[in-house]
């Protein structure tokens, strides 16, 4: 259906693609793939005809219609309705229907037989299009995008530049071009609308190349992975799990090749520099010589599983809460968010808040950090140092400073050594700490305003979309951060993948309340599963609250809420004994090294007072949180 061949593309004097192939046949389903700056969006444009290729050729045939979703429809307005936009894409139809009502109109005032040939004909045409079908066609595709009816009349330009995007992927989906290119899709959709856009990529007819970075979307929707990597293009059947064993082999392979040939040139070198000066050896001398000019250097494998090699330490501990949600009520107007809602965040908690757009997760967040005005009470624990990341905060970076300052600029006491370290880890190696962040991509500064909250000393984190334009490697970076990270967090994601990875709590919105599933995400999507199975569709008993055991909704009533100052209070003397305790251990370890046992009587009956007024401590906690 279309075949690239010794396809070449420069940028600069930089290689993107040098003698790069690619063939796609029809129905097949390609999942893009590679890190970033590898020219994944720039293939699309080449395929879809904006880009001309340096050297090469893409061919097509004739009958192979492409649709291009790309990044620059954000900036797309227009007054037009949403539903008005998206049936664009039945151009003919709506041609016919706009012939059918200038007859109807005619005929009203001039009414001519030769008319209702025309109409008929026009009106038997419309009919074999599905003309009588395409806006129910466009209201189910929308609103299976996440748009109420409602919405469907509301102009585009009122909409945010993701929604916009939904509009248009909408069209091209009811376009059904021969082979469909997707950059990112799944980058402004929640939840719902990702799994809704996954079931119609399974199902679709043609050919489609996405662009993604989300693993669980490529797993479910294509059949082939195509890797860019080192200006090639590399093609592996099967979905990206099935890629990630059969690189892994592939790696294992070309490894062992590679330290043979070495091998192999090592001995042949010795070779040459051990009978270069005998003269009865030349003739073999030369013709290894020969053969080491003409050898085929077989590439040493890249190792692209970054690892994480340091931990993020914070200087002050938290006590065991720390945060009050009592009685909270958000509302926008007429619309309301949280009514009358509470939740505790304790010590160690990995909360991923998760859930449809527009429910309000952005705005939780905003709560929990204090930043947005609420009715009710917000109250952070004992000694709670907290950082919030949210993607408005690349702004904050400042352009002129080089990556190494601005990691410089948080105050930490890490060395310039240290630092280098983090961002080593975080994929800027040697002179690239020097780069100035004006000139970084999207994705790089995500990856340094992340660096800078990890090593801010904070001991709870607040994460809006953290992933947003970050590629598979830099995730994984991330994930290994946040799984080492000894604080607690709250993060707002919709890659499945990524929370799976580092959520031990699962927060949604549901009847303006903040509901907690007390488990893994896995779990959380298989409860949900049976939960559907239990109340279906239209079942009023599917807005009840589920069972205890399964689903925790924090009662405006609780005590830990209601006895919040004592429990600070307690935490804080906790802390204070606990750290006494400790001191008396010690002193008690170094006198019995030293063998001074007369003096250590003394500071037993210390340690047995402080263990029993810790013990008093502890018990009146309990009794206050139970």
């Amino acid at each position: 259906m279309l075949s690239i061949s010794n396809l070449s593309f420069y940028f600069g004097s930089r290689a993107l693609y040098e003698n790069a192939n690619l063939h796609i046949k029809p129905k097949t389903k390609i999942g893009l793939i590679g890190a970033n700056g590898t020219g994944k969006s720039t293939l699309l444009r080449l395929i879809s005809g904006e880009y001309s290729p340096d050297g090469g050729n893409i061919s097509k045939s004739g009958e192979c219609t492409i649709g291009f979703l790309n990044q620059d429809l954000l900036s797309y307005q227009t007054d037009d309705s949403i539903l008005e936009v998206a049936m664009q894409a039945f151009e003919k139809q709506l041609e016919l229907q706009h012939k059918i009502d200038a007859v109807l109109h005619k005929m009203e005032t001039n009414y001519e037989d030769k008319d209702i040939d025309v109409l008929a004909h026009l009106q038997e045409e419309f009919e074999r299009l599905d003309g009588y079908t395409i806006q129910a066609k466009t209201e189910e595709i929308l609103e299976g995008l996440g748009f109420s009816t409602e919405d469907l009349s509301r102009p585009l330009r009122l909409f945010s530049g993701g929604w916009r995007m939904r509009v248009m992927l909408a069209k091209l989906l009811l376009q059904k071009p021969a082979l469909l290119l997707l950059d990112e899709p799944t980058n402004h959709l929640d939840l719902p609308s990702i799994e809704w856009v996954e079931k119609y990529i399974h199902d679709y007819e043609g050919s489609i190349v996405v662009v993604s970075h989300d693993r669980y979307f490529l797993d479910r929707t294509i059949d082939h992975i195509a890797e860019v990597s080192n200006a090639k293009i590399t093609l592996y059947p099967g979905n990206y799990s099935f890629y990630m064993e059969e690189k892994a082999l592939r790696n294992e392979v070309q490894k062992g090749a590679y330290e043979n040939q070495q091998a192999q040139i090592r001995q042949t070198e010795r070779f040459i520099e051990r009978f270069k000066a005998k003269a009865s050896k030349a003739r073999q001398v030369q013709s290894r010589v020969k053969a080491l000019d003409k050898i085929d250097i077989i590439d040493d494998v890249i190792d692209e599983k970054a690892k994480v090699n340091f931990k993020f330490n914070f200087g002050t501990q938290p006590g065991r809460f720390i945060l009050f949600l009592e009685q909270i009520s958000k509302a926008y107007g007429e619309k309301i968010i949280l009514k009358n809602t509470s939740a505790t965040i304790n010590r160690g908690d990995k909360i991923a808040l998760i859930g449809a757009n527009g429910k309000g997760k952005s705005t939780l967040l905003r709560i929990i950090s204090g930043t947005e005005k609420i009715e009710g009470e917000r109250r952070l624990g004992h000694n709670v140092i907290e950082s919030f990341f949210a993607q408005h905060q690349l702004e904050s970076l400042q352009v002129e400073n080089s990556l190494l300052d601005e990691l410089k600029s948080t105050g930490t006491a890490k060395t310039e050594m240290e630092l280098r370290s983090i961002l080593g880890c975080f994929l800027f190696s040697g002179e690239e700490v020097f780069k100035k962040i004006k000139v970084l991509s999207g994705g790089e500064k995500s990856r340094v305003a992340l660096a800078k909250v990890l090593i801010s000393q904070a001991n709870f984190l607040l994460l809006d979309e953290p992933t947003n334009h970050l590629d598979m490697q830099s995730v994984n970076i991330l994930i290994q951060a946040l799984q080492q990270y000894e604080g607690s967090y709250v993060v707002v994601s919709h890659d499945r993948f990524f929370v799976s990875q580092i959520a031990n709590k699962i927060w949604y919105l549901e009847d303006y309340e903040i509901k907690e599933y007390p488990g893994s995400f896995e779990e959380y999507e298989t409860w949900q599963e049976t939960r559907k199975v239990e109340l279906p569709s239209g079942n009023k008993k599917a807005t009840e609250k589920p069972k205890p055991e399964i689903e925790k909704t924090i009662a405006p009533t609780t005590p830990v809420v209601n006895n919040a100052k004592q429990i600070e209070k307690l935490e804080a003397k906790i802390m204070d004994l606990e750290n006494k305790k400790g001191e008396i251990e010690t002193k008690m370890s170094d006198l019995a090294q030293n063998n001074e046992f007369q003096e250590m009587k003394t500071w037993e009956e210390k340690l047995r007072l402080v263990s029993n007024e810790l013990s008093q401590v502890m018990s009146e906690w309990e009794t206050l949180i139970a």
